[in-house]
């Protein structure tokens, strides 16, 4: 018996065992996943719907913003205009790939056929990760490329680096999600539970979390326990004015918000003025220079924490838990 089906037979009884990482074997059960997705109407499905996103939102640049395309702005609002859009979309699209990709097996009990395979439990977790990964990434990107000739026709012409930069961090946005939806499918046996979690998920990010800058502002202004707020002048319409703005450690949590680093992290990739306005205008609250975890890398990095950290306790976890 080889070393992998010996692993495998040893974790998937009591599941003390650690099991190990084969990159044969995660590609196997990734291409799996990803075939079984395109033969699916929900890849072309969001190809469409991506496709569809942009040359709508093209069409009304073109027709309402005459002002827009005289400036020659066109592909800064289209960026900013999707960057919106697909802040909402791209996490709902990924929670809803990743929902079943690990509980529905475990509750079907097809997750014992596939590990009796030469598939660690790592294996199959990692495997599903790229598997619907792909899947997103590749339908965000037919539907940008099959969407770019007509987003052209409609702008007059765009520039192209905005346009792939928007997509890359669309996707590395993405994968960020669809590591927490993998993950969480992977701690839990029922599809009911992991459709609750990943319901919570979009709960907290979008509901609870986006309001904290609000209480955070809020308690500042009532000067609650250790909430405060910070004074600052800056210029408007040619006057100083005096401005209060939140405590610096407030804007680190708000800002570990996938969705708060996917806006800030645009300004990496792209050469959009709207975007880089919005950073000066951010930096005048700090004295001139954005804080750190401010900063267009910084907000890389946090999307990056949002793949690493649950992928490793899916990792940690699935390998102990009976199946």
């Amino acid at each position: 018996m080889s070393t992998d089906t010996g692993t495998v037979g040893e974790s998937s009884g009591g599941g003390s065992a650690s099991s190990s990482i084969h990159p044969g074997s995660i590609f196997a059960v990734a291409k799996k996943d990803f075939q079984d997705s395109v033969r699916s109407w929900l890849f072309w499905g969001l190809s469409a719907l991506f496709f569809l996103l942009l040359v709508g939102i093209a069409g009304a640049l073109s027709y309402f913003g005459e002002d827009i395309a005289a400036q020659g702005a066109t592909t800064d609002m289209l960026v900013v205009l999707v960057s919106q859009v697909t802040k909402w979309i791209v996490p709902l699209i990924a929670l809803i790939l990743g929902w079943k990709s690990i509980a529905g097996e475990r509750e079907s009990g097809s997750i014992k056929i596939l590990l009796s395979l030469p598939h660690s439990r790592k294996d199959v977790v990692i495997g599903k990760l790229l598997g619907r990964s792909a899947v997103l990434s590749i339908s965000l990107t037919v539907g940008f490329a099959l969407a770019a000739v007509i987003v052209a026709a409609f702008l007059g012409g765009f520039d192209f680096v905005d346009y792939a930069g928007l997509l890359a961090m669309s996707i590395i946005y993405g994968i960020a999600y669809t590591t927490l939806a993998v993950s969480l499918s992977s701690l839990t046996r029922s599809t009911t539970i992991a459709g609750a979690a990943m319901f919570c998920v979009f709960l907290v990010f979008y509901g609870l979390w986006n309001g904290l800058g609000t209480v955070f502002r809020m308690l500042g202004q009532r000067e609650f326990l250790f909430f405060d707020t910070v004074t600052y002048t800056r210029e408007f319409q040619g006057r100083q004015v005096t401005v209060e703005r939140r405590q610096d450690w407030t804007y680190f949590i708000t800002n570990l918000d996938p969705g708060q680093a996917y806006n800030r992290g645009l300004t990496l990739l792209t050469d959009v003025d709207l975007l880089e306005q919005g950073s000066n205008f951010s930096a005048q609250m700090f004295g001139g220079e954005l804080p750190i975890y401010l900063q267009d890398w910084f907000s890389f990095m946090i999307l990056l924490f949002w793949i690493i950290v649950p992928l490793a306790i899916a990792l940690f976890r699935f390998d102990r838990v009976d199946i």
